[in-house]
């Protein structure tokens, strides 16, 4: 295969795993959440991401709240991600590196996850409460767990919410310090 037709392929096999990886991701965030899986936006999560998952949770059990058949599932997907697309290029690289690489392109994921879903729900409180969508209330519960912490040492200033701001600014500080 020439250079450009496996520059495509690994780009193809790279972006359905990766988005396989971020359904897992946000069935995990919802999970811990406790969101409302009656939402139409949960029920596809849980379709999608179930075949895979059932199995895997009669092999690998939870711990507490932590849905570890998940994190387990997001790592093997990453790390056969980075394997099969190292394999199709011209690099190959060592499998310590391979799952070194995992845990921080998932850790990666998981702050430019939250990134999104921030500016998103700063977008949706200015269009105010006319928007009806299932996804609304889910990217509220959602981002609430980060926004929290920020709430409590910054107040809002003349009726605005800065806490969205300051968490974006420490979203960014740590994904710069991952090297992404």
């Amino acid at each position: 295969m020439n250079n450009t037709g496996a520059s495509a392929f690994s780009y193809l096999i790279g972006t359905l795993i990766d988005l396989y990886i971020a359904a897992v991701m946000l069935r995990l965030l919802l999970q811990w959440v406790r969101a409302d899986f009656f939402n139409p936006v949960c029920q596809f999560l849980v379709k999608v991401t179930n075949p895979v998952l059932v199995p895997l949770r009669r092999i690998v059990p939870s711990i507490r709240r932590l849905d570890t058949a998940s994190v387990l599932l997001m790592l093997i997907l990453e790390f056969f991600s980075i394997w099969i697309i190292s394999r199709i290029g011209s690099k190959v690289i060592p499998l310590e590196q391979i799952a070194f690489f995992s845990i921080i392109k998932l850790m990666a994921t998981l702050l430019w996850t939250y990134f999104f879903l921030i500016i998103v729900m700063v977008i949706l409180s200015w269009a105010g409460p006319r928007l009806h969508h299932p996804v609304i209330p889910l990217i509220y519960q959602l981002t609430e767990p980060v926004l929290r912490p920020f709430r409590k040492v910054i107040p809002p200033v003349a009726g605005f919410d800065l806490s969205p701001i300051f968490a974006l600014i420490a979203i960014r500080f740590l994904l710069v310090l991952l090297g992404w």
